[in-house]
């Protein structure tokens, strides 16, 4: 009789309600929409920016293409905290705004300078910790891991829609057109946040109890917060290079490159879907974080290898995708997991601000190599940190 209790309270006690259901499919989708209209530059910048003034230096691209991970991380935690004080919808719907008057300034701009400018202004809006605080006022302890696993999950999908959409849309209205696609997704992005996501409330006792002092003295969130940062740094960087080789490699120009990366988006998703449900369902996170991670390493070391074949480096792509959506998924929930509730929303300010350096500090190390090199630095460079990030995860306790 008590077993029976038992197996019929589980399913109950682990199933979303439906505001649950619907704050979490809304903040996902809120936050897939705005790292879209992030990432969409990413795959095709490095090549289509040759046709604007500036764009064959290098060492510029790069700071394009990471400009707004500096406002970004300058900006995370004070909006976090200003999220704890106002409001999440608030600050949120104030961060689209920027997002969007960032967007419309690279959309008309003459050169690589300008668009630095309007990615300057898109990263003051940084809202990314402000959502993902809001994913766990909106849940229960019992069911938030599966709701921050959604919304990381989110930013490895939007990743994935831009390898394939950006190159499309480059190639029937230009760079410009890209950045007014951009602008429009930051405007859905308002909507959502002002009128889709349900009401929550507030967990006033808890942000009160927020110190600094403790978020920086828990060891494992600083082990999360260095992979997150080692994970963005790696892909800003890598795709200065892979733009260029996959051109040069196989004939594409910016505009078809989604012919290359379709494929390799599809057969990473089909390996890493079920990786990430035997992670959940076994509790193997850590495990699954320390083989991904070295996995990543690997991939990384042998990119420079194979830099004269096109089919090797669409294998590794694939092998690379099949990580790093596998690590986009865990990590938020590891961090939701390891927070205390008490500081859980400065956890994440954290965690966003160390995303956001990392990419940044990509997209310019990146640039600085590609323009002294072939790119095969930035990989050796890449691998290494890798390696760190291995040896950081390899100390940290399996959360409970």
């Amino acid at each position: 009789m008590t077993q029976a209790a038992a197996s019929a309270e589980k399913p109950q006690r682990l199933k979303l309600t439906s505001t649950e259901r619907r704050a979490s499919i809304m903040l996902a989708l809120l936050f897939a929409s705005r790292m879209l209209g992030l990432f969409l530059l990413t795959p095709v910048f490095a090549v289509a920016a040759q046709a604007i003034p500036g764009g064959n230096d290098a060492t510029r691209v790069g700071l394009a293409l990471g400009a707004y991970g500096l406002t970004q991380a300058i900006m995370q935690i004070p909006l976090g905290m200003a999220s704890d004080r106002f409001g999440r919808r608030a600050v949120i719907v104030f961060g689209m705004v920027l997002f969007v008057v960032g967007g419309v300034i690279c959309a008309v701009a003459t050169n690589v300078d300008w668009i630095t400018v309007g990615r300057t202004i898109q990263g003051l809006g940084a809202v990314s910790a402000a959502i993902t605080a809001w994913v766990a006022d909106a849940t229960r302890p019992e069911v938030r891991t599966r709701a921050m696993a959604m919304v990381g999950a989110s930013i490895g999908l939007s990743f994935a829609v831009s390898l394939v959409l950006s190159p499309v849309i480059v190639g029937s209205f230009g760079l410009s057109g890209l950045f007014w696609v951009i602008s429009l997704l930051g405007f859905v992005c308002l909507l959502i946040a002002a009128f889709a996501v349900p009401v929550v409330p507030r967990q006033e006792e808890d942000i009160i109890q927020a110190r600094v002092r403790d978020v920086l003295s828990h060891v494992d969130l600083l082990r999360l917060n260095f992979g997150v940062f080692v994970l963005h740094f790696v892909l800003m960087a890598m795709f200065i290079v892979m733009p260029g080789w996959l051109a040069r490699l196989g004939g594409y120009d910016s505009g078809s490159l989604w012919k290359v990366y379709l494929p390799v988006i599809v057969l990473s998703f089909v390996a890493m879907v079920p990786a990430v449900f035997y992670t959940e369902t076994r509790r193997l996170h850590k495990r699954s974080l320390e083989v991904a991670v070295l996995g990543m390493a690997v991939v990384l070391a042998l990119m420079p290898v194979f830099s004269t074949s096109f089919g090797g480096i669409f294998v590794l792509l694939v092998l690379f995708f099949v990580a790093f959506n596998v690590l986009e998924a865990l990590q938020p929930s590891l961090v939701s997991r390891v927070a205390p509730p008490s500081f859980k929303g400065l956890a994440l300010g954290f965690y966003n601000t160390l995303q956001s350096l990392g990419i940044f500090l990509g997209g310019v190390a990146g640039g600085l190599l590609t323009a002294r090199g072939d790119g095969s630095h930035v990989f050796w460079l890449a691998a290494g940190l890798a390696v760190l990030w291995l040896l950081a995860a390899r100390g940290m306790r399996q959360p409970g």
